[in-house]
């Protein structure tokens, strides 16, 4: 048997596997060492082989692809710092549970630490940031090797989607010659040929026992709150709101919930909380006794300092991950069970409750702030909060609309409200970086419908050549930019306040001028003028194709005085409100 026999055999054995349990979507980075795995890919025809040329970029835009079709998604590069640059989005992956299938080439055992070029040491590169390693055998063709590798690719998908998802690493030496044998009976498998081992995900679920104990504590707590963070399951919605209409909570409904938007019931949603929970008459007065938390941590800084001043409430977490999502440390009960199924279980033993009085009161807060929000549309001039507060109106139904870390999410945040419009939104909030969101979002765009990517301009700076994908795949997205020439988030912190070296190392204008790199991937740029231009713009959105980017320049300073005197203002109304309730 040569080696190049071995080598085919070997690899058509891996890729037919990764086909049938489950893989679509692969991103090829080119290189030498990985080109038997890469031709080998190439050749199955049930296999969407998107190369990208930029390894960083390239994990990055299939995570985008992992996130908006929710399954697993391979990434394949050459061997040395090729790997290395994969890191960021690995990083990503593993904080926002995202399945990545990470296939690394490199240098045989015999060619590792003797100074061979384009060779380091990628053995379990990645650390504790994936969910599992193997360092694969070198390619044989004898029975047992064949399964040896369609096994432990069955693994590795498996691993890579079962709860919580996220990024799994195998790492394949290859000797040369690195060609393979290419014909069209290459991936037919004699055994077992619908797939080696078929490995069953299960979902994480509770005892009937222990779901009637947390019904009859919830009997005796009248001021419960129910917050939802990122949660990607489309069952959800309808069963927390059923959740919440009987047990009269209010859902503090964070954008990633997928709460904001949609078809399902929305008569409980609370959408204003970063707004009037930084106001303290608020915070007392809408004191909980118990928090019922679902999916990641908030955005909202103002509703995690209100979740860690309450101490004393109960406060359960439901992760169907089976993660420690507690910073604060204040949890009473980690239930590891899936966040739909433990709506489902617990709305059919908890007794309806009677008691409307918090829930209104929540309710009469959220509309008075949304009373004087409408404020915001008073703005003339190119303004940060009214982009997020008009966005609804402005994006097509149906729409995907991702949203960069820094400013624009917080902004979101506070100034996107509930509508009836199934807009998704979706965002890289594992890490909360700044880097690969373009490429992340044109991966995203090759599954989503009419995708949207709000971000500020050290974001779009940091991953300018991820436009490259919208070039080469022929993307359409529409990319807003927001412009205030720098770090914006630093007008709200602690640095501000010490001028003297602020902008040279938190400021940081670029002073870029962005439409050159736009039209260097063959994108057509705007500078918006005023609103009427930009609803102009993006009211013609839904019939553009290819890359359309918006530039919005603001002001970073004024930007920080309007969310303050916003602030302020509503934080004064909400402090007259509470103070006549009171009385």
């Amino acid at each position: 048997m040569s080696h190049q026999e071995s080598l085919t055999a070997y690899l058509a054995a891996f890729v037919a596997e990764l086909v049938l349990s489950g893989i679509k979507d692969v991103v090829i980075s080119p290189g030498s060492r990985s080109t038997p795995m890469a031709m080998v890919m190439a050749e199955h025809p049930e296999l969407n082989v998107h190369i990208h040329v930029d390894e960083r970029s390239a994990a990055f835009f299939a995570l985008g692809i992992a996130k908006a079709s929710n399954r697993p998604v391979a990434i394949l590069c050459t061997s040395g710092t090729a790997a290395a640059n994969y890191f960021p989005a690995i990083v990503e992956a593993r904080y926002s549970r995202v399945p990545l299938l990470v296939l690394t080439a490199d240098r045989p055992h015999e060619l590792r630490e003797v100074g061979a070029p384009q060779a380091i040491d990628q053995i379990e590169l990645y650390g504790k940031h994936v969910k599992w390693f193997a360092e694969m055998a070198l390619p044989e063709n004898r029975a047992e090797m064949i399964r040896y590798a369609r096994t432990i690719c069955a693994r590795a998908v498996a691993y890579c989607a079962g709860a919580p998802s996220g990024p799994v690493h195998l790492n394949f030496p290859f000797r040369e010659p690195l060609i393979p044998q290419l014909d069209d009976s290459i991936f037919r498998m004699a055994e077992r040929p619908h797939g080696f081992v078929k490995v069953h995900n299960g979902e994480l679920t509770i005892g009937d026992g222990l779901i009637q104990e947390i019904a009859n504590r919830l009997e005796g707590k009248s001021k419960g709150i129910i917050v939802c963070g990122n949660i990607a399951d489309e069952r959800f919605a309808d069963a927390v709101t059923q959740l919440s209409k009987l047990l009269k909570y209010p859902i503090l409904a964070d954008p990633l919930s997928q709460l904001r938007s949609g078809k399902h019931n929305r008569e409980h949603i609370i959408d204003t909380y970063d707004t009037f929970l930084r106001n303290e008459d608020a915070k007392s007065f809408l004191k909980p006794d118990c928090i019922i938390r679902f999916g990641a941590m908030p955005i909202s800084k103002a509703l995690t300092i209100f979740i860690k001043e309450n101490p004393s409430a109960d406060q359960l977490v439901i992760d169907g991950g089976g993660g420690w999502r507690d910073p604060a440390s204040l949890s009473t009960d980690m239930v590891f069970c899936n966040e739909t199924l433990f709506c489902e279980k617990l709305a059919t033993v908890a007794k309806p409750s009677s008691d409307h009085k918090f829930f209104e009161d929540w309710n009469n807060i959220n509309a008075l702030t949304k009373e004087n929000m409408a404020s915001v549309r008073d703005i003339t001039e190119l303004s940060e909060g009214k982009l997020f507060y008009q966005l609804a109106e402005m994006v097509p139904e149906g729409a995907t609309l991702f949203v960069g870390n820094s400013m624009p999410i917080r902004d979101l945040d506070s100034f996107f409200l509930h509508n009836n419009k199934c807009i998704r939104i979706m965002a890289n909030r594992g890490a909360n970086g700044i880097d690969g969101t373009v490429s992340t979002a044109l991966g995203a765009a090759l599954y989503s419908k009419s995708l949207y990517l709000v971000l500020g301009d050290l974001t779009f700076f940091h991953d300018l050549n991820g436009l490259f994908a919208a070039k080469q795949f022929n993307i359409d997205i529409h990319i807003i930019l927001v412009n205030n020439n720098g770090g914006g988030i630093f007008s709200f912190l602690p640095q501000s306040e010490h001028p003297k070296h602020f902008e040279l190392l938190f400021g940081t204008p670029l002073d870029i001028e962005f439409e050159h790199a736009v039209k260097m991937f063959n994108g057509r740029f705007v500078k918006v003028a005023d609103w009427d231009h930009l609803q102009k713009e993006l009211g013609n959105s839904s019939g553009a194709s290819g890359l359309q980017v918006y530039e919005i320049r603001t002001k970073r300073d004024t930007n920080r005085d309007e969310h303050r005197g916003f602030w302020a203002s509503v934080s004064q109304e909400i402090s007259n409100f509470v103070d006549g309730e009171s009385k």
